[in-house]
């Protein structure tokens, strides 16, 4: 509890306003990529308490959200079959595919449980030598070495009834796809530090140069984020554009060199759709050919999925930052966590599920705030 409680000072965070505030003399559009960190910042009003020169917009940083609905209906192809096994993290099972979710292959007999750790699907494997075990291995560079760990593992036991349904993404080529754009306001970066921590920020420089913006390393309490916008905006009012490291006790500039050799033993970078926002070159990793045994897609052949989002969905607009969730018609109304349309919705790190939690619209009330968040974790 000492370092939590370190990290939520209110005298600490009004000082760091205070700095921010009188550093800032112009409008500032501020992205940070990584759910937990729009989560932190809905949740403790943040973005209500900086002066209004600095605008926070919320990234494609939720591995939930961006897992493409094509991967998601592989997922439920494969979680109907009746000798699998499917093994996902919890926040999954709500996500909508084209025409279910795996909540509702579960209720329709599918064999889908929970699991808290790659490593506890390879276990169901090995002692259910009659099924096959199926791994859904989503996220960005913070979930790649466990995945790859289990493949690893797999492959030194002899496993042959364990695979991986792989949609992994990396998030440089992201923040490239996202200032290339056309309508992109991004005038600076707060980096997600949990994706640092494994691929320390090696790759970050030379978006800082191409692109002008300054990326701040960034961890994810309510001080961790204030001091990251606050050197954001140190930097832009000085003309400067570099990267630091704003989450020193966590980020080394060379990562974790023993997760990023299991990363590459096991994995390739490769082309990845996003979902809401599209294919993004070598923003992805699949299994490389010495461990496509272990590929899912390709052992159940599920590849060449056709499918449609729901069109008043907007999700793929609030994750590139060009609207607030409560800017969608569906927010809210058609579109809950009871009801969603998209991910954003259902994910424990998605922006429309952070405004719909901590009610920023309409202001909660004690007891709506309790039923919302028993509404956002139906599985617990």
């Amino acid at each position: 509890m000492k370092y939590i409680d370190e990290f939520n000072d209110p005298a600490l965070a009004r000082r760091l306003l205070d700095e921010i505030s009188a550093t800032a003399t112009r409008p500032w559009a501020l992205m940070e990529v990584c759910g937990g960190q729009t989560h932190s910042i809905i949740r403790h009003g943040i973005d209500q308490l900086l002066p209004e020169q600095i605008e926070l917009i919320h990234g494609p940083g939720c591995p939930v959200c961006v897992t493409p609905l094509d991967v998601i209906d592989q997922a439920l192809e494969i979680a109907s079959r009746p000798d699998v096994i499917f093994c996902s993290f919890g926040d999954m099972l709500r996500v909508p595919g084209s025409d279910r979710d795996l909540f509702r292959v579960k209720g329709e007999g599918g064999d889908v449980r929970v699991v808290y750790s790659p490593l506890d699907a390879l276990e169901l494997a090995r002692k259910n030598p009659d099924r096959q075990v199926v791994f859904f291995a989503i996220g960005f560079e913070t979930t790649a070495p466990a995945n790859a760990m289990a493949a690893h593992q797999a492959r030194r036991l002899g496993l042959t009834n364990f695979s991986l349904l792989v949609s992994h993404v990396r998030v440089p080529p992201a923040i490239e796809a996202i200032m290339t754009s056309p309508v992109c306001r991004v005038q600076g970066f707060l980096a997600a530090g949990h994706v640092c921590s494994v691929m320390g920020t090696a790759e970050y420089p030379a978006l800082a140069e191409r692109f002008g913006v300054p990326l701040v390393v960034t961890g994810f309490e309510p001080l961790d984020i204030l001091e990251g916008i606050r050197r954001a905006v140190r930097q832009l009012e000085r003309g400067e554009h570099r990267v630091e490291n704003a989450y020193a006790r966590a980020v080394r500039e060379d990562g974790n060199p023993a997760a990023m050799r299991m990363i590459e033993e096991v994995f390739e970078v490769t082309d990845r759709n996003w979902r809401g926002i599209g294919r993004i070159p070598s923003s992805g990793w699949r299994l490389t050919e010495a461990f496509r045994a272990y590929d899912a897609e390709h052992r159940f052949d599920v590849g060449g999925i056709r499918t449609e989002e729901p069109a008043e969905c907007r999700s793929g607009e609030v994750l590139q930052g060009l609207i607030k969730p409560t800017e969608c018609g569906a927010f809210g109304t058609t579109c809950t966590p009871r009801t969603p349309l998209g991910a954003t919705m259902v994910s424990s790190e998605g922006a429309c599920a952070a405004y719909y939690l901590y009610r920023r619209m309409n202001g909660p009330t004690p007891q709506a705030a309790r039923a919302t968040r028993e509404e956002m974790n139906p599985v617990a």
